[in-house]
């Protein structure tokens, strides 16, 4: 039994981050019934590539869904969606600021036709202040929330990070307050209004910079592979490739000193603590790469993970899917039919991962089962 059955969540969302959050509310076992426009989610074209006709993004993050398409446009659909609401647990939405409630359909104007009901939507720069309104998506508000700022290689300009870190990031935040809610429902029988957005999310992934920079009021430095407040911690060149190392506390750094044939590095004063490694980062640093540079990096994995020192090769996606590591959590999941296979919840429950019980609807499917009105366009 999954913790989510019995819940009904209806999902007006597009693109990645409120779809991805819903989709994470069915994985656990919730039924999603995902309410898309005459035309689609623009995801669906989201490629190449594409399996089945559709693009593989929009199969990622709409599993366990059912889909519904409305033309809201249309008063009798809009009223249709108002009265399924009624029996919803969760509502989740990112749609264009604004466009709800000037359809009635807002926080304020759903709850009060179903108390009980948690209203869910994912903004790009927050609910409220002088952006509220503003549309935006994850390039835009990465460079917003300074995260270009702190990411790339000092001698190259400001980088995006490579991945959908603020979408995916903000609907693990907007699963995780449905959760909270419907906790706070059982406890006190009344629903909630849930808000979260990228621009929040990038400001919680920068915490720790913001920390540093409140402190000092110094903008951090960028490194391409590692930390500037931590030596070692970070890629070196070997012979035939690279390879990242973290020995990332003093006893570690002694014993990397050792295996690279250098064990007086450990006890120079000079390199003895974090704080004077970093001091003393451009006579260190050198010496290190000079010394990583004389192996292969699988001749260098085995040594330092004989020593105990974290590293890893620096892999590509083959190489992951391949690795014993990710068959033995079973993260691939082939899906049911004909789905493709994809990345499973990074949660397990008594050992077990929920399943993929059904791959991304077809648009429309389900609109004669709930008695929606089909769009002349589906």
């Amino acid at each position: 039994m999954l913790p989510l059955q019995g819940v009904t969540v209806v999902e007006l969302g597009q693109n990645l981050a409120g779809p991805y959050a819903s989709e994470i509310l069915g994985l656990l076992g919730a039924r999603v019934i995902k309410i898309e426009r005459p035309e689609g989610d623009d995801a669906r074209g989201w490629g190449p590539p594409f399996h089945a006709g559709t693009a593989t993004t929009f199969h990622a993050i709409n599993r366990n869904k059912r889909s519904i398409a409305l033309d809201l446009k249309d008063k009798a659909a809009v009223e249709w969606l108002r009265g399924f609401l009624r029996d919803a647990d969760v509502f989740v939405q990112n749609m264009r600021p604004g466009a709800l409630e000037a359809m009635g359909l807002g926080a304020e104007a759903v709850r009060a036709l179903n108390p009980r009901l948690i209203y869910c939507s994912l903004h790009a720069f927050g609910a409220a202040g002088p952006l509220a309104l503003k549309p935006g998506y994850e390039p835009i508000v990465q460079a917003f929330a300074g995260m270009f700022s702190v990411n790339g290689s000092a001698e190259a300009p400001p980088a995006r990070v490579g991945m959908q870190v603020l979408d995916l990031g903000t609907g693990v935040w907007a699963a995780l307050g449905c959760l909270a809610a419907l906790q706070l429902r059982h406890l006190t029988g009344e629903g909630a209004t849930v808000d979260t957005s990228l621009f929040e999310t990038g400001l919680g992934w920068m915490s720790q910079h913001f920390a540093g920079f409140f402190e000092t009021g110094r903008q951090p430095p960028r490194h391409r592979s590692g930390n500037p407040k931590l030596i070692v911690f970070q890629a070196f060149d070997t012979a035939d490739g690279e390879i990242v190392v973290a020995a990332a506390n003093d006893r570690l750094f002694a014993k990397f000193a050792a295996v690279l044939g250098h064990p007086e590095w450990g006890t120079d004063p000079r390199f003895r603590t974090n704080k004077d490694r970093i001091a003393h980062r451009d006579i260190i640093l050198p010496l290190l790469e000079a010394a990583m540079r004389g192996r292969s990096s699988e001749d260098w994995a085995a040594a330092l993970e004989a020593a105990g020192i974290p590293c890893s090769p620096i892999q590509d996606l083959a190489a992951v899917a391949a690795h014993p590591q990710t068959e033995a959590l079973g993260m691939v999941l082939q899906g049911p039919g004909d789905a493709p296979r994809s990345i499973g919840l990074p949660v397990s429950f008594d050992g077990r991962r929920p399943p993929v019980e059904s791959g991304a609807p077809e648009l429309g499917e389900a609109n004669a089962e709930y008695g929606a009105p089909l769009p002349r366009q589906v």
